[in-house]
């Protein structure tokens, strides 16, 4: 079902909004995860990670699920489709694939930011970095925005099949 415009213009601003969202809360994450890294005073390490995990549990988390939530919406109700295109069809694979990666990691971002919270100032220059799962997962959320804004040229078998059969559907 292909939407009317005022709802598709609607629901594109919606999956925009939350996926923009979604990239400057990990950025901010990076930016907490940098200060963890750099910084040698334990009240600082020890109020990054607590933040680390309310931003990534009430705000990046929210904004992956609804950003992929939009852009399945946004795929059904457009000529798009959600399985035509391959550059969709990708960006929904790294987009599922980067949630359930982010779903899997913040328990243990939880369980560091308790230990971080009772532990001593030695203890917490033991804690493990944390910049290479948000930076793999910026850099992953720039290459969705890539395909969005370039869209690659090529159709899937299934975009293929439909084409003809939108072709043959419109001859007389």
């Amino acid at each position: 079902m292909i939407m009317r415009p005022a709802l598709r213009k609607f629901a594109l601003t919606a999956h925009i909004a939350f996926s923009v969202g979604w990239i400057g809360s990990v950025i901010a994450y990076v930016a907490l995860a940098i200060a963890v890294q750099a910084s040698q005073d334990a009240q600082t390490v020890r109020s990054a990670w607590i933040a680390m995990e309310l931003i990534g549990w009430y705000v990046i988390v929210p904004l992956a699920l609804t950003s992929l939530l939009t852009g399945i919406v946004m795929s059904l109700g457009t000529p798009w489709g959600l399985f035509r295109h391959y550059w969709v069809l990708i960006k929904l694979l790294l987009t599922v694939f980067s949630t359930i990666v982010l779903l899997l990691h913040m328990p243990l971002v939880s369980s560091l930011a308790d230990i971080a919270a009772e532990t001593d100032s030695a203890g917490l220059s033991r804690l493990p970095s944390e910049l290479f799962h948000p930076g793999v997962g910026l850099l992953v959320l720039l290459i969705i925005v890539t395909l969005s804004v370039y869209k690659p040229r090529g159709v899937t078998r299934y975009g293929w099949r439909k084409q003809q059969d939108q072709r043959k559907g419109s001859q007389p």
